[in-house]
């Protein structure tokens, strides 16, 4: 874009749009922005920048027209925004096109694709690089992060320096555009961390999601590299036509990046990690769970690809301090501890419950479960579902978030994940909405209790209700 201009991001409290919001704003341009609600934590970012968030949708919102508008990639035909800008022959881009144009070029694009992991594994990536930098200032990174990292207290920077790293999601691009985000990305190097089928909406099967990554490696060019998961047969499949080197990481004996003798121990992760059969570094991660073990290795191994040291590494992966709402303590109080983690897809659902089971070996592990996401609120995953949250000690369930927009032959029947549970020997109940869950809870809880509460979004307020009525209750106890 030539000089300053007005914009104004359509949707502005998705995770990657408040974060472009906040990069336009850095680079002098003049930003507004509308949803439909707002929400933490992306909400209480764009307030500390100073960006307003106009609610609801509205024409009134565009008046003076803007000189340039971003549409979302949740916005559709039918907003009242959206056909305003059309009506009246507004200029308009996605974000993922936009900031290609604006901030990607000149630098080096260094991706995070996966079904699972992104978010932990590209706030790793961009934690290495900036403490790198404190030897090698040309290190200091860029980064967009699919959420709040808490090592920068941001999901987004800009610097002037050639590293730009991000979270390439494979979620499509806009209603214009219905093509993967990572596809405008174009990056030097990557990485892949698992392939499986998901976003139902979008993707027809798991053969259309292999096409997409298949789409996103084939970007990356001679002289880049992939640093893939050694322990997917999806994995593999898409990285089998790289034109580039591609290093794999994972369990495996043949893994170039190959973690060994991997414990648990001080409520974190400590393991060796091999490199092409020689030791490279020993690493402590203060996060429980084998696949942030994973995660961290995948970002260990593309930084070691661009040149940083181990010692760097080690330092950096030692002082992580993990994304908001993965696996986020939230509150602990009178002696239950509340965990929010941005549940999405039964896999991630059981690498959450297993890595809790391993931080709270001795404690009762209750899930909650928003099913919230365009792939939770769907059958497809219907048995996967029951099996994952088996691993919790008991579950409940809330109502399918929007059920009416999803075709009832399609629908998740939260009944029968409970059915299932049940039958599995755990305890299980559905619940209408918020209030009764945190009634249940605070009638059941006991001291040493974990709460897993499972949602991609703001589950009606559960994050603040829970830990209040814990409190109230308690309180009253005592009286």
């Amino acid at each position: 874009m030539q000089g300053l201009k007005h914009i104004h991001l359509i949707g502005i409290c998705g995770t990657a749009m408040a974060s472009l919001a906040g990069m336009l704003q850095a680079q002098g341009h003049k930003v507004t922005g509308s949803d439909a609600a707002a929400y933490p934590p992306m909400s209480d970012l764009l307030v500390s920048l100073g960006i307003p968030i106009s609610e609801p949708y509205a024409e009134k919102n565009l008046q003076p027209n803007p000189d340039l508008v971003v549409v979302g990639n949740a916005i559709s035909r039918g907003n009242v925004e959206l056909e305003y800008v059309m009506e009246h022959r507004l200029p308009f881009i996605s974000m993922a096109a936009l900031i290609h144009d604006e901030f990607l070029r000149g630098r080096d694009s260094l991706v995070v694709a996966g079904t699972h992991g992104k978010t932990t594994t590209t706030s790793m990536l961009a934690w290495i690089f900036e403490v790198a930098s404190r030897r090698r200032p040309e290190l200091s990174p860029s980064f967009l992060i699919g959420g709040v990292a808490e090592n920068f207290g941001t999901s987004f920077r800009v610097r002037g320096t050639k590293p730009f790293i991000l979270e390439g999601d494979e979620y499509d691009t806009a209603f214009f555009d219905k093509g993967p985000k990572f596809l405008h990305y174009f990056p030097q190097a990557a990485i892949l961390t698992h392939v499986e089928f998901d976003h139902a909406d979008i993707y027809a099967d798991l053969a259309s999601v292999k096409t997409a990554f298949k789409r996103f490696v084939n970007l990356v060019p001679r002289n880049g590299v992939v640093v893939a998961f050694d322990g997917s047969a999806n994995v593999t499949e898409c990285v089998a036509r790289a034109f580039c080197r591609v290093e794999r990481y994972g369990l495996a004996e043949s893994s170039h990046w190959r973690v060994t003798n991997l414990r648990h121990e001080d409520e974190g992760s400590r393991w060796s990690l091999l490199r092409g059969g020689e030791p490279f570094a020993e690493l402590y991660l203060p996060m429980a769970g084998e696949h942030n073990a994973l995660n961290a290795t995948a970002a260990a191994a593309l930084a070691a690809t661009q040149g940083i040291d181990a010692a760097s590494i080690v330092e950096a992966l030692a002082s992580f301090r993990s994304v908001k709402r993965r696996l986020e303590v939230i509150a602990e109080t009178r002696g239950v501890t509340i965990i929010d983690d941005f549940a999405h897809h039964p896999t991630a659902i059981r690498e959450t419950l297993r890595a809790l089971r391993a931080k709270y070996p001795s404690r009762r592990l209750i899930a909650v479960l928003e099913p919230r996401s365009n792939t939770l609120r769907r059958n497809v995953f219907e048995k996967e579902l029951v099996d994952s949250l088996a691993l919790a000690d008991s579950v409940i369930l809330a109502s399918v978030f929007k059920s009416e927009s999803i075709p009832v032959e399609e629908r998740l029947h939260p009944e029968s994940v409970v059915a299932g549970l049940k039958s599995a020997g755990k305890p299980a109940e559905l619940l209408p909405d918020v209030d009764a869950i945190v009634a249940k809870i605070v009638k059941e809880m006991q001291p040493g209790d974990v709460v897993a509460i499972l949602s991609n979004g703001g589950f009606g307020g559960i994050y603040e209700k829970l830990p209040a009525a814990i409190d109230a209750a308690a309180g009253a106890l005592s009286l």
